[in-house]
């Protein structure tokens, strides 16, 4: 099983046996969460991590069309951790977050149709 955390982390560069950030990181994650609360997307009663011990899959389900989340939380985290220097990158990593929370409303809206396969 894979850490929210741990994760999360390893992402950002940081290893997971260096726990000297992991107090902001958590805080970050959290808030983060709390958005995604508020956009509708994830447990009802929201998700609140304290340390390396809590999954995706708490917050995932079984759900596989929610694997974007897992990339909204990193740059999300990103941002307010360690934000990039140059204007550019913000800008790109803004408009990634933005595409990802349009999906995650589509999504959660249910307005994603089903394949349908043409015999």
């Amino acid at each position: 099983m894979e850490s929210i955390l741990n994760s999360t982390k390893q992402i950002l560069g940081q290893g997971a046996d260096d726990h000297g950030f992991d107090v902001d990181i958590v805080m970050h994650i959290n808030s983060v969460f709390s958005i995604l609360n508020q956009l509708g997307i994830g447990p009802v009663e929201g998700l609140f991590i304290t340390d390396a011990t809590t999954e995706w899959s708490a917050f995932l389900a079984d759900d596989v069309l929610l694997n974007a989340t897992k990339t909204y939380v990193y740059l999300r985290v990103r941002m307010l951790f360690d934000p990039p220097t140059t204007s550019y990158h913000i800008t790109a990593m803004e408009k990634q977050i933005a595409e990802i929370e349009w999906r995650l409303n589509v999504y959660r809206e249910g307005l994603l149709h089903p394949i349908v396969e043409v015999v």
